[in-house]
């Protein structure tokens, strides 16, 4: 059996493939909007995949980019592992010239770089070791990267769901939290349209006969507002609002977006009830909301537990200690675990400045990351 350090030894070997691949992926751009960008980045994986043993397809999904699956054939019948990841990118296409590329005191920038196209070079790595036969696959090893995480999912989350349950874990090659933490509990988010409609007149002349939309708007949102609860892991934030037509005319529309996030399901859906049941003060006004509920929240369940202790261990054995941490944002990973899947979020390679401007990977990390992930998904499948 090899040795965990010649492991991270022959990763490292190829660090100058995977930072290749890394460059080709960030250049390739794949923002969410941009179907084209996407499916040029799914067609050109699979090539990837394809060559290194792991046939590919692609998924049409609806209303977005394609998706992309690819499978690494296990010796065995088991139920499959699923690695998880996301084509797309917040970044809209034109940014990679812009920030193009590059190597800096040993990290890797690059619109996308962190979040999260090198997750999907430690999966074609992980590929290449296992040609090698560095690991051995019990069961399949499945690769599927949908191509609408960044902008909730609507499209992925048929593709994913129905993949996920034939799986026994699920391994999501998201971000790590700072230091090379992985995610062991993310919160619930929701989405909320909200429109008021008053009634318009001028604001001179017949003020008294005008219901404000705006006026209307402003109460909801302390209403709004007050019902973060942040003992329980609740936060309600009103982020964007817009009203009015002209400073002389009572406004007879307004509206807002709310964002809200919750730490445990129940919490979530009773938070969306108390949301949808709100009223306006001045009754000339109505309210239309649209939304709810997007993503559930991944809790630290028994489950979740145990994956991250088999994966710590792991870690131990490869000379570094896998911490575990929390984070508001949600993932894909999120909708496994609400499936009852043991789902581990965060194993991606460390680095910091997902969806900012200084956008790293620390270069050292990849050897390490993609030596752990290898020894996880070969004890996962057998």
């Amino acid at each position: 059996m090899i040795e965990p350090n010649d492991l991270v030894a022959f990763f490292d070997d190829h660090l100058e493939e995977a930072l290749s691949l890394l460059r080709q992926l960030v250049e390739m751009e794949s923002y969410s909007s941009d179907k084209s960008g996407i499916d040029r980045l799914a067609e050109s994986l699979a090539q990837e995949f394809e060559a290194r043993g792991a046939p590919a397809s692609i998924i049409p999904m609806n209303g977005c980019g394609n998706a992309l699956k690819a499978v690494w054939r296990g010796t065995g019948s088991g139920s499959p592992i699923l690695l998880l990841g996301h084509l797309d990118t917040v970044w809209p296409p034109g940014t990679a010239a812009e920030r193009p590329f590059m190597i800096r005191e040993g990290n890797a920038f690059g619109p996308g770089v962190f979040d999260m196209k090198i997750g999907i070079v430690l999966c074609l790595l992980l590929c290449a070791a296992f040609r090698k036969g560095l690991f051995k696959a019990g069961s399949d090893v499945m690769f599927l990267f949908t191509s609408d995480e960044e902008i909730g999912s609507a499209g992925g989350l048929p593709v994913l769901e129905p993949i996920a349950r034939l799986c026994r874990a699920v391994l999501c090659l998201e971000p790590p939290l700072p230091g090379g933490m992985v995610k062991t509990f993310r919160k619930g988010v929701g989405h909320f349209h909200l429109r008021v409609r008053g009634i318009s007149a001028h604001a001179g002349v017949d003020h008294a006969k005008g219901a404000n939309a705006i006026l209307e708007l402003s109460r909801l949102v302390i209403r709004l507002q007050r019902m973060t609860d942040y003992d329980r892991g609740i936060t309600v934030s009103v982020g964007k609002t817009a009203g009015g037509s002209a400073a002389n005319v009572v406004p007879d529309s307004a509206r807002a977006e709310i964002d809200f996030r919750f730490s445990k399901l129940m919490d979530g859906h009773r938070l969306e009830r108390r949301i949808r049941r709100l009223r306006p003060v001045d009754a000339r006004c109505g309210i239309e909301l649209e939304g709810g509920i997007n993503r559930p929240p991944l809790e630290r369940t028994p489950a979740v537990s145990g994956l991250y202790q088999k994966a710590k261990s792991l870690a131990t054995t490869l000379g570094f200690d896998l911490g575990e941490g929390k984070t508001g944002g949600g993932s894909d990973g999120s909708f496994t675990a609400a499936l009852g899947i043991p789902t581990l979020d965060g194993l991606g390679v460390d680095g910091d400045g997902a969806h900012a401007l200084n956008e790293h990977i620390r270069i050292a990390d990849i050897p390490r990351r993609a030596a752990l992930l290898g020894l996880l998904a070969q004890e996962l499948s057998t």
